[in-house]
């Protein structure tokens, strides 16, 4: 497992109450919702490194 680091997120009120809801309703917590979140928009842009399966290709 990949090492994890803790750090403060800021964020208004109304934007955490959304993505609260959201992390609700896909049943996850607010904190892998957020993870979730930057992890689609990161590979959506292109700037999340290619993961390695192991198998041969």
């Amino acid at each position: 497992m990949a090492a994890r680091k803790a750090f403060a997120l800021r964020m208004d009120e109304k934007t955490l109450a959304a993505v609260q809801r959201w992390a609700n309703d896909d049943l996850r917590s607010l904190n892998a919702q957020i993870e979730f979140v930057l992890r689609e928009a990161l590979r959506k842009s292109g700037r999340l490194p290619k993961q390695s399966t192991g198998a041969q290709e």
